[in-house]
């Protein structure tokens, strides 16, 4: 694997995911009893946004950086913003370090609750291991995601997040082994809550994973993403999105400010949208008949 997210930390793409990371830890914690985050593509957990390369691609001007000087940032958006703040150290507010999704899940975790975070390359997985060396929540392990998904699920805790945020070095097929390993998690652990990064480049290659999700079984799966571009290019990453399996109740709603303010800040050419729709939703008669952009699913410039 030649992925290195040091290169991309910090960009659109992390501002879209780890906003509704932490709205999902958020709801995990409306609940008294303890939870479990599994992380299958964990990576290193900080990133050095004044290193070598992170400013060989300075992806992160297009990304958090805009979020550092915005006015009238939706909570969700402004907590996103204060816990990369965080990260960097009290009273930093250069946003010279952005954390990963490791970091930001346990920095908002309870003391009762529980990591289990995955990475298979070796210099991450003891970047990841020295990171959280003092924290006795938190057990990396130096294995395939996908492969440990099935070792961990169901947690002790019986409830839980997990999520998947692979390179998509595979591209198309990519979203196959997400099928694939979803679909026995689900059947282990069937109350678990997934959320599942992607890539946007072409709309054909999205569309089948999110008829897949139609029928995955789960009572409520939520879609957004964020399109910079026109989803009709391979050659570029034209937006990105996450599938929520087991949304909780109310996400959308929870989401939904942000999301309108997230196409203003981050387009330039005023080409960038939002998209939020539910695939299933729980009493639904009916699949949508479109499950790229069905009639129940909001989409704004």
């Amino acid at each position: 694997m030649n992925y290195r997210h040091s290169f991309h930390a910090g960009n659109y793409a992390d501002v879209l995911k780890h906003m509704v990371l932490i709205a999902l830890i958020d709801a995990m914690k409306t609940k008294p009893t303890p939870f479990c985050y599994i992380d299958t593509h964990a990576g290193r957990g900080l990133y050095d946004l004044r290193g070598s390369e992170a400013r060989k691609t300075a992806e992160s001007d297009a990304g958090i950086g805009l979020l550092r000087n915005a006015t009238g940032l939706p909570p969700l958006l402004w907590k996103l913003l204060e816990t990369v703040k965080a990260a960097g150290g009290e009273g930093d507010d250069s946003l010279r370090v952005y954390p990963g999704s490791p970091w930001i899940a346990t920095h908002l975790m309870r003391p009762d609750d529980s990591a289990q975070l995955c990475e298979l390359q070796g210099d991450e997985a003891q970047a990841l291991r020295q990171l959280f060396r003092s924290d006795a929540r938190v057990h990396v392990h130096q294995r395939d995601g996908y492969e440990a998904l099935k070792a961990m699920t169901p947690p002790k805790e019986k409830r839980g997040l997990v999520l998947i945020d692979p390179p998509f070095e595979a591209q198309d097929a990519e979203f196959r082994t997400i099928e694939k390993s979803l679909k026995s998690a689900l059947e282990r652990w069937p109350t678990g809550v997934y959320a599942v990064w992607y890539p946007v480049k072409l709309r054909s290659h999205v569309q089948p994973f999110h008829r897949w999700l139609t029928k995955c079984g789960a009572r409520r799966v939520l879609v957004t993403e964020i399109l910079l571009h026109p989803d009709d290019s391979p050659l570029r990453l034209n937006g990105t999105g996450l599938a929520i399996v087991n949304a909780p109740w109310k996400l959308d709603d929870t989401l939904r400010d942000s999301l309108r303010y997230l196409p203003k800040l981050l387009g330039k050419d005023r080409q960038a949208e939002y998209k939020l729709s539910w695939l299933v939703e729980e009493g639904q008669d009916e699949q949508p008949p479109h499950p790229a952009f069905p009639p129940h699913s909001t989409r704004r410039r």
